[in-house]
């Protein structure tokens, strides 16, 4: 059992609450405790799926587990049990910084007073570096 993996009495109180998977002849479905674990990893660490570690198993076993449990509404049937049972509260908290990104024009925006003394500046430089006669004005005149 890994750092951050569901302890015994946990799994005892989750497991029931997950549906159980039927897995084919060939290829016999996987551990729900392993595959939950590795979901709680990635959502945990906050990792891309592909770089899931590999003793969860195979990254896209996971993945569409992960899916099929969420159009299926185990998770929100899971949270609801938990809130029934006192477990937790209702609240949702499942926001974090690293993942909300803003608009690149969301970092300084149009307008203000530090924005119009720059541009202000900018034209003073340009207004200074520019010939009284332009090369098109001299060109224009001679003909």
């Amino acid at each position: 059992m890994g750092r951050g993996d569901l302890s015994d009495v946990e799994w005892e109180l989750i497991g029931p609450l997950l549906p159980s998977e039927r897995g084919r002849w060939a290829r016999p479905a996987g551990d729900n405790r392993r595959f939950l674990n590795g979901m709680l990893h990635v959502l945990r660490v906050g990792c891309p799926w592909r770089d899931m570690h590999e003793r969860y198993g195979k990254w896209n076993s996971v993945y569409v587990r992960f899916r099929r449990w969420a159009e299926q509404g185990v998770w929100d049937a899971l949270l609801q049990t938990l809130i029934d049972l006192g477990l937790t509260d209702d609240w949702q908290h499942m926001i974090d910084s690293t993942t909300v990104r803003g608009h690149v024009s969301a970092v300084g925006g149009k307008g203000g007073l530090l924005r119009r003394l720059l541009v202000d500046r900018a034209a003073a430089l340009r207004a200074k570096s520019t010939p009284a006669a332009t090369i098109k004005d001299c060109l224009s005149g001679s003909s």
